[in-house]
């Protein structure tokens, strides 16, 4: 655990190694652009677009978190939603970056693990979709639509 710490940069590190090289940030890579600086040159613009991508950001990831339980991309959605508030707020950078670094950690471990291990993985999280698909059916009804031998409460 301790090695785990040891490895970890601190945020001076960070800043120093930002700073350091020519690695920027998103916001720091936007504010660059030329459009950007003309809408940052009148501040009532500048503040009413942060809030419009404050609006839409925190729309698109309360989407991706409505459609987290359901079948489909709704983690990716919550990403997307990341990534555009990212564009204007640090916090939403650096929780941008926190899961990005989780996600790499996470593909990481599985692809070190043996073969009956990811399976293992594959088959609990196809049970996982499986039942959130039975219990959304049966709470909002099967189509009429759906073939006749789809066993689920007709």
């Amino acid at each position: 655990m301790s090695e785990r710490r040891s490895q970890r940069e601190t945020s001076g590190e960070r800043r120093s190694r930002y700073d350091a090289d020519d690695v920027r940030s998103l916001r720091e890579r936007i504010a660059d652009t030329g459009w950007r600086k003309r809408i940052g040159a009148h501040r009532s613009v500048d503040h009413g677009y942060r809030v419009g991508v404050g609006v839409v950001g925190g729309l698109i990831v309360a989407l991706g978190v409505a459609a987290i339980p359901l079948p489909g991309p709704g983690w990716l959605i919550v990403i997307a939603g990341l990534f555009v508030l990212a564009t204007e707020f640090l916090w939403a950078e650096r929780l941008l970056e926190f899961t990005k670094r989780h996600v790499k950690r996470w593909t990481d471990w599985v692809t070190d693990q043996p073969i009956w291990v990811r399976v293992l993985i594959g088959v609990a999280t196809a049970a996982f979709v499986y039942g959130v698909i039975v219990v959304t059916l049966h709470l909002t009804g099967i189509p009429d639509w759906a073939p006749g031998w789809v066993p689920l409460w007709r």
